[in-house]
């Protein structure tokens, strides 16, 4: 049975939802929430990097166009990068993918950036559910799958 989203019957449809995550503290803090049995949605797919500044924006705007309804991107908090300023590029590398995805007609919010530490699995599982909320309320992402994206 297939449901067609655009014409509004959203109930059985789920986000998918890819996240990008640094080695040594959100990995860390979903791990443990998993291990604490934190309810969270399991719309999320997790994608382990070294460090937050290694995700390239190119690898947001691939996942988009390989069938994501939404993104997270979550490293150290400020100042506890294990790389020292990994965050801080970052940071400034995601301020300039916000009018890239406007141009290329994707919502800013279907992008989530936060910082987890190790210790915050409470943190983790309030970015999963709050995102795939978020994201469940905005529908496919349209502008790709009209452009032809794969879904």
């Amino acid at each position: 049975m297939t449901h067609d989203v655009r014409q509004g019957d959203r109930s059985a449809w789920s986000p998918k939802i890819v996240a990008f995550v640094c080695n040594w503290c959100t990995y860390t803090g979903a791990d443990l929430a998993g291990t604490s049995r934190l309810k969270m949605e399991p719309n999320v797919r997790v994608i382990k990097l070294p460090c937050s500044s290694r995700v390239n924006p190119l690898f947001i705007i691939k996942a988009f166009e390989r069938g994501a309804d939404g993104v997270i991107v979550s490293g150290c908090h400020t100042g506890d990068c294990h790389y020292s300023t990994g965050n801080f590029h970052a940071r400034r590398r995601f301020s300039i993918l916000h009018d890239l995805l406007h141009f290329m007609g994707v919502d800013n919010d279907r992008v989530t950036f936060a910082w987890v530490s190790a210790s915050e699995g409470n943190k983790w599982q309030e970015v999963v559910n709050e995102t795939t909320a978020r994201v469940k309320q905005l529908g496919p992402v349209a502008a790709l799958e009209e452009k032809g994206g794969a879904r």
